[in-house]
């Protein structure tokens, strides 16, 4: 059976014990999708109705897939303005409650992205959430318009040009305004009309389609990093039903989206600080330095010996932006960061160096195809297209128009932050987009939801994470101190772990805010995904560089 994985959800096993079941009523048919719904006035006249009228054909999603596990597709519109236009199809999945006479609802589901596919999500969520939780929800998973399944996209980009990892040089900044330019231009080509209409809000206006075909009055919703984003638009746009949202590992909805992939430079900073720390202190038996400073410049020397001549690592030259890239990951996770450069300095002075350990420099810097269905029925850059769609998309006037701009914002941001600060803020395809069809979406509500945050994650820092908890009035959330990784549910954290589980069930959120210690496990397992080549963006194992 083809799949894909939460990586924080591999290898771990849930034990907490949790306060019974509450039972609940089964839920009543869910009203009609009504203009006020989708904020749009072309949904008068109930436009919208012989969507929600749809009878889904459930069957086994795979013949080596569990007959419990079934899939779906329906038809949304592409355009909600124009629900009478063109319509695409959308991949959904469910597992039912175990026990329905204790069923509370539907808990629906997202991994990240913006290009995840999160049609096998039940089935990982079956194999973490407790026996109790399993009774309460059916598990619904659904690829987003335009990914996967769902009426995926292309720009028929080659693998090259999915390689978004360009730090600014002088000598080669024409080229890269030129290739951010063909990107555009090819997904205007080849997706037309369809592209402007891949965004969040749309999607989130998907997620309530299928709530009122589903006939739920509201929906629960565990979101990770994108899908934070994602879960707090549709409690924007549909306020009333939401019922219990969990945004796990989130991004801060005013910098969405160049100012979140900025946002990887300016977290790198403090904990690149952190790791020259903790690597000092451990200088006998590592040998970088006695001191931060000390350790500081082995890693900038090894940087400027790879800008000179390329080192060698598993036969791949690999340059000093090759290293100030793939540590940008590592040094949230001090032991493996201090790992990482030491099997660096090995291969730098042509002694044999640990493959496994310096597989953080041998991706291969695309944005990977979908794991989780075949080639034929998804395209080759699949994942890229529906990721710029959304990034440019939400909102392209967080975009200039001007490459100047990026050159100078990727010059100032190199001095401010060394380590990626020029590959964050150089030239993106999304200056040659096309204008949003929509405005961005404005988060600021009172929705109760319950927002998790590692303190040093890669991709969504903790400052994001605390910026979105102060959008939603009505949130609480659990920092984990001392937590890394991205992705925190599960972690076989008592207390993160716990508080979770807690609101899924009961539907209670903590009195006030929790913070949770990092225990030695936890952070243990966010390591292994560091080595798994865990997509940084959203929990899912992927050969790629960068995602949310």
């Amino acid at each position: 059976m083809r799949r894909r994985r939460l990586a924080p959800l591999l290898a771990v096993s849930v034990t907490a014990t949790l306060a019974p079941a509450l039972a609940t009523s089964t839920a009543a048919a869910a009203p009609a999708v009504t203009p006020s719904t989708v904020s749009l006035s072309a949904a008068k006249g109930g436009a919208l109705d012989r969507y929600v009228k749809q009878k889904p054909r459930w069957k086994r999603c795979e013949a080596d897939s569990p007959a419990t596990f079934q899939c779906a597709t329906i038809k949304v519109p592409l355009d909600y303005r124009a629900p009478a236009g063109k319509r695409i199809e959308l991949a959904i999945s469910r597992i039912r409650s175990t026990t329905p006479g204790k069923r509370h609802g539907v808990l629906f589901s997202n991994p990240g992205g913006p290009g995840g596919q999160g049609l096998y999500m039940p089935l990982d969520l079956k194999e973490v959430l407790p026996k109790s939780a399993q009774r309460k929800y059916d598990l619904i998973g659904f690829d987003p318009r335009g990914v996967g399944r769902s009426s995926p996209v292309s720009c028929d980009l080659k693998p090259e040009e999915e390689n978004w990892l360009r730090p600014y040089k002088e000598e080669t900044f024409a080229k890269d305004v030129a290739w951010a330019r063909d990107v555009a231009d090819k997904c205007r080509e080849k997706a037309g009309d369809t592209l402007a209409h891949i965004t969040t809000r749309n999607t989130a206006r998907d997620m309530d389609l299928l709530r009122a075909i589903l006939g739920e009055k509201k929906i629960s919703y565990l979101g990770y990093s994108y899908g934070t984003y994602l879960g707090a638009v549709y409690t924007q746009l549909f306020p009333g039903r939401a019922d219990r949202f969990v945004l796990d590992s989130a991004v801060d909805p005013a910098r969405a989206w160049r100012g979140m992939i900025q946002w990887w430079a300016e977290g790198a900073e403090p904990a690149f600080d952190r790791w020259t720390e903790w690597a000092a202190e451990r200088s006998e038996k590592y040998g970088l330095g006695d001191t931060p400073k000390e350790v500081d410049r082995t890693f900038w020397d090894l940087v400027a010996q790879a800008d000179e001549k390329p080192i060698e690592v598993e036969g791949q030259p690999t340059t000093g932006d090759d290293i100030r890239s793939g540590l940008r990951r590592a040094v949230f996770s001090p032991e493996y960061a201090t790992e990482v450069v030491v099997e660096l300095k090995k291969a730098a002075a042509g002694r044999p160096a640990s493959a496994k350990k310096l597989a953080v420099f041998t991706g291969s810097g695309r944005t990977g195809t979908a794991g989780a269905a075949d080639a034929a029925e998804v395209p080759s850059d699949n994942m890229t297209a529906s990721f710029w769609a959304v990034v440019c998309g939400d909102n392209s006037a967080a975009w200039s128009r001007d490459p100047e701009t990026y050159r100078r914002d990727a010059i100032e941001d190199k001095g401010r932050y060394p380590l990626y600060g020029d590959f964050a803020s150089s030239i993106k395809p999304c200056a040659f987009w096309d204008r949003s069809v929509e405005r961005a979406t404005k988060v600021n509500n009172k929705v109760g939801s319950l927002v998790v945050q590692n303190e040093w994650d890669s991709q969504t820092p903790l400052p994001s994470g605390q910026a979105l908890h102060a959008d939603l009035k009505g949130s609480k959330m659990v920092t984990v101190l001392g937590g890394e990784g991205h992705g925190v549910y599960p972690s076989g954290n008592a207390c993160t772990d716990g508080t979770v589980e807690t609101y899924l069930l009961t539907g209670k959120l903590p009195a006030k805010d929790v913070t949770c210690e990092a225990t030695a496990d936890s952070n243990a397992e966010a390591r292994k995904n560091q080595k798994r080549d865990v997509l940084p963006g959203s929990p899912l194992p992927e050969r790629a560089p960068d995602r949310f």
